[in-house]
């Protein structure tokens, strides 16, 4: 939404109104396109709960719309839910969103910790098409190792020619989504350790995307990662009004 004249605030139930599937617009979170002092724009994001976080797909989705309303030409620079941001859009339509350098990634056994703005738990599996993402993604979600805030469950497949295939039990939204940014942002970088490369080419279930990275070079920066790109298309689906 637009708001750049500020006029616009929404309490935690109006905001589920609003996402929900069968009587809202049906969405998994609400965005806010409001003015900056010093930067293109100020980005709210909040998850269908209510609650707040960086959202990577979510991002694209809005440098798009600020294109759209004129605040930005190309390359915009944004605040969101963990700090400052650049992305450019491409003459192609394709959004370049850059994130915030990762500094460590931890171990759960075989699974991986990685956050990218949002908490992540990678897990790899085979056979993900047939995998029980809501009921193992839920578990994880809410076992005793990430209360009380939770976290985000992602289950990657690794595939031929640089490629993984994600999906993802998003927490805030509480369901398994089409497609996660952040996560799959984890997910790739989480790949890197198991021989993938930058840039690693993301099969997920609402589209196909890229992340570009660049691994530390030293011993004392293993496990960290820079200039972190994900990449993809985004296009308006509706515009209109709505009344609460």
């Amino acid at each position: 939404m637009d708001n750049r004249d500020g006029k616009l605030s929404f309490t935690k139930e109006q905001i589920s109104t609003i996402c929900d599937r069968r009587f809202g617009v049906g969405a998994d979170g609400l965005m806010l396109i409001e003015k900056h002092p010093s930067l293109n724009f100020n980005l709210e994001y909040f998850n269908s709960d209510g609650s707040q976080s960086l959202c990577g797909n979510g991002s694209r989705a809005a440098v798009h719309f600020a294109s759209q309303l004129g605040l930005v030409n190309g390359k915009a620079t944004f605040n969101a839910y963990d700090g400052e941001h650049m992305a450019e859009l491409l003459p192609s339509g394709i959004i370049r969103f850059k994130l915030n350098d990762v500094t460590e990634i931890q171990k759960f056994g075989n699974d991986y910790f990685i956050n990218t703005g949002s908490p992540h738990y990678i897990r790899f599996v085979s056979n993900l098409k047939d995998y029980p993402v809501f009921e193992e993604g839920r578990a994880i979600r809410y076992s005793n190792d990430f209360r009380p805030g939770g976290t985000n469950v992602n289950f990657v497949e690794l595939l031929a020619n640089n490629t993984i295939f994600v999906r993802t039990y998003e927490r805030g939204v509480e369901n398994e989504t089409l497609s996660c940014g952040t996560g799959i942002t984890a997910a790739a970088l989480a790949a890197s350790l198991k021989g993938l490369t930058s840039p690693t080419k993301i099969k997920a279930l609402g589209g196909e995307l890229s992340v570009e990275f660049k691994t530390g070079q030293s011993v004392a920066q293993a496990g960290s990662f820079q200039e972190i790109y994900l990449i993809g298309p985004a296009k308006m689906v509706f515009q209109g009004t709505l009344e609460l």
